[in-house]
């Protein structure tokens, strides 16, 4: 067996240096892959969890008799939907623009409900990176729904 190793190539010092060679290749390469994808399923639940969000909490709005209980329908909408993605019900914000409106100027505008009104719903996210502090709440994912409330109805 000896002069197979010596053929080979395979010194007797070098014995044991494969499993060495592995746990080294293992550290420095597929612990950071590891971190990049558990990273990047953090950020893409947010978005899933912003989209449905702004989605459901438009619909529950446009479904509402008043704009008192259609408020806080939309609230509690958005809070199952991003439950449902496994983000916490504390990381999600509503805000609502006028139709044609973008989500970065969303600010203390309130839609009135009457028939045939068309305004978009805007549900912010923070996206929490798994290994990063608390504190770090920069990251947010932002979905938003066009609703147009319905033309043949009584309020």
């Amino acid at each position: 067996m000896r002069w197979l190793r010596a053929r080979l190539g395979q010194v007797e010092g070098e014995r044991g240096s494969a499993l060495v060679e592995f746990v080294f290749v293992a550290l420095v390469v597929f612990v950071p892959l590891v971190y990049v994808v558990a990273g990047f399923s953090a950020v893409q639940r947010g978005v899933f969890a912003a989209t449905a969000a702004a989605r459901e909490a438009g619909r529950a709005l446009a479904t509402a008799p008043d704009l008192g209980s259609g408020l806080a329908r939309a609230e509690r909408a958005a809070q199952l939907a991003v439950a449902d993605q496994s983000v916490e019900a504390t990381d999600v914000r509503l805000s609502f623009v006028p139709a044609g409106g973008d989500c970065r100027s969303a600010g203390g505008w309130t839609p009135t409900l009457a028939p045939g009104e068309e305004f978009s719903v805007c549900a912010t996210v923070t996206v929490r990176i798994p290994l990063l502090p608390e504190w770090i709440d920069a990251n947010t994912a932002t979905g938003q729904f066009v609703v147009e409330t319905d033309r043949y109805v009584d309020r």
